[in-house]
Parts: structure tokens; C-alpha cells; sequence
């Protein structure tokens, strides 16, 4: 029978299974999925509100990387014009919530997403998920609630079989959005992406070019052919615990050294990483304009 093991639950975090929110939000809810699924219960403060994103990068977000030439790669005006009336970034959480619910239901949005700061949110996990962590308190979505699943006795143990099947309303929830409708809404969105990208010390550099970048490491993610092995570690924190917390890592040291991204593709499972590949690579069509315009 497989093992049902307890999620470690962080503090200051809430508990309802994340969606798509548009097709680019699914990177951030993606990792959103993987991370809570994949921790272990030993004894933390119960849930609470998470804290609101800053407004400016995280301490723990590394330096960005050198600059590139002047001008984006995939500029947005040619996927379509951004809308001329928006409101200021620190203003737009009403604008943004209903531009959600009208493309995704508001009840979906309203029980899915973290609607407040969701635009400096989406930023900074699509920017992490190429690192080794993508921190919880930004977030774009609620984590889920179920438990990861794996199977064997002993200390290391396989993913189970059954476990991908928790995925599977997360992917066919992906393949319900229309990615041109996505990518229209995106597009008309953009500036408050772009300034947001900007405040996390990306001054000169294009959001929209960092997402295709993500997009085509996630797409470059192994699929492995057998089971995958797993094994707990303690997370080490600053002060020593009586109850320490736990994780589930890679066996394989060349799948524990993968980014936060590619470690939640691998743990989705090889059916279901394809399908979001596929996915993946229908909204990349749609945004990466540099392509397209080479093209012509």
C-alpha cells in the first residue's frame, strides 16, 4: 500500500489546491503544488494568512544575472497592445481580480488565487523556479492540501504509481485555458509584469523574455523511465529543534541538483509532465514574438 505522509504545513500559508490562473500563472501554481505536496508534518505552527508580497526583491533572491543587449528579445506590442488604462501597480489588485474571474469564473479565482499583490507574486515565483527555491510567502496561488504519495519500506522509497493522479485535474485544468485568450489578457496586463520584474532589481531587462527563458527550462526537464527514489532530510534551520522539519529529495544526485521547476515536472509524473510540456509549449508560441517575427 502506498505511504500517506503528512505535509509539512509552513507557517503563515493557507490550505486550498491552486489552479491556473491564466496559462502563465500555472508556472507559479505548479511549483505552488509541488512544494506543499512534498513536505512532511513534524509539529509546525498551524496555517495562517500569508504576509503580503514586498514590494522589492527578497533578501534571498539571488543578484541578477549580466545584463543583455538593449531592447526585449519577445516584445510584447507584437503579441498585441497593452492597455492604455491601467491602473498603478500598487492599485491594480481590483483590475487584475477581475480580469481573472472573467476569464477563469469568480468562484474558481476567489477559492484559487492569491489575489492580493498577485502581479508581484506571479513575478517573483516565474523568476525562481529556474533557482533551487522558490519562496512560499510569494506565492501567486493556495497550496494544496493532499499528501504526496510514496510507497517501499525502508529508508528510501519510490513515488508511488497512484501519485500522479493528483495532478491530473492541475493539467487538465491547464489544458482548459485557451492559450490565445491567455496570452491576449497577458499581453494587455504587461506593463504591471514589467514594473513589477523591474522592482526586483531587473532595471533594462524584460519580464517577457525571463518567461520565455522559464518556460523553455521547464520544457527541458528529464523524464524519467523507471521509478524515482526518494528519501527524507531534515532541514536544517538557524537554531536547533526538538521538532525538526522534514523533506522528501531526490535519491539521483543528478535529479536533486535540478532547479524548484524541473524537480515539480519530474515528481508530476512522466504522463502528466509531457501533457504540461505540450501546454507549456502552446503558450510559448504564443509569447515568444522574437520567433515569430524572425520568421516573417
Amino acid at each position: 500500500m502506498p505511504e500517506r505522509d503528512a505535509d509539512f504545513r509552513p507557517a503563515n500559508s493557507s490550505s486550498v489546491w491552486p489552479a491556473v490562473v491564466v496559462v502563465v500563472a500555472l508556472l507559479g501554481g505548479a511549483f505552488a503544488w509541488w512544494y506543499w505536496s512534498m513536505q512532511k508534518d513534524t509539529g509546525a505552527e498551524s496555517p495562517g494568512t500569508m504576509a503580503p508580497p514586498l514590494a522589492s526583491a527578497p533578501a534571498d533572491v539571488p543578484a541578477p544575472p549580466p545584463a543583455e543587449p538593449p531592447g526585449p528579445q519577445n516584445p510584447v506590442d507584437a503579441l498585441a497592445a497593452p492597455d492604455a488604462k491601467l491602473p498603478a501597480l500598487n492599485d491594480a489588485d481590483a483590475r487584475v481580480t477581475a480580469d481573472l474571474n472573467d476569464l477563469l469564473g469568480r468562484k474558481a479565482v476567489a477559492a484559487q488565487v492569491q489575489t492580493d499583490g498577485f502581479v508581484r507574486r506571479l513575478v517573483a515565483t516565474v523568476d525562481n523556479l529556474t533557482r533551487e527555491q522558490a519562496p512560499s510567502r510569494v506565492w501567486p496561488v493556495h497550496p494544496s492540501p493532499d499528501r504526496f504519495l510514496v510507497q517501499g519500506d525502508g529508508e528510501i522509497k519510490t513515488i508511488s504509481p497512484d501519485n500522479g493522479a493528483r495532478y491530473t485535474p492541475f493539467v487538465l485544468l491547464a489544458e482548459s485555458v485557451d492559450a490565445k485568450r491567455a496570452a491576449a489578457l497577458y499581453a494587455k496586463l504587461y506593463p504591471l509584469f514589467q514594473q513589477a520584474y523591474e522592482e526586483l532589481g531587473y532595471s533594462g531587462r524584460y519580464f517577457n523574455d525571463r518567461l520565455v527563458a522559464v518556460i523553455d527550462h521547464l520544457i527541458a526537464s528529464p523524464e524519467p523511465t523507471g521509478p524515482v527514489q526518494v528519501k527524507l532530510f531534515e532541514v536544517k534551520g538557524v537554531a536547533p529543534s526538538e521538532r525538526p522539519w522534514v523533506r522528501y529529495e531526490f535519491v539521483d544526485p543528478e535529479l536533486s541538483t535540478l532547479s524548484a521547476g524541473q524537480k515539480m515536472m519530474v515528481r508530476m509524473g512522466p504522463v502528466n509532465e509531457r501533457r504540461l510540456k505540450a501546454r507549456l509549449a502552446e503558450f510559448r508560441r504564443q509569447i515568444a514574438t522574437g520567433e515569430v517575427s524572425a520568421k516573417k
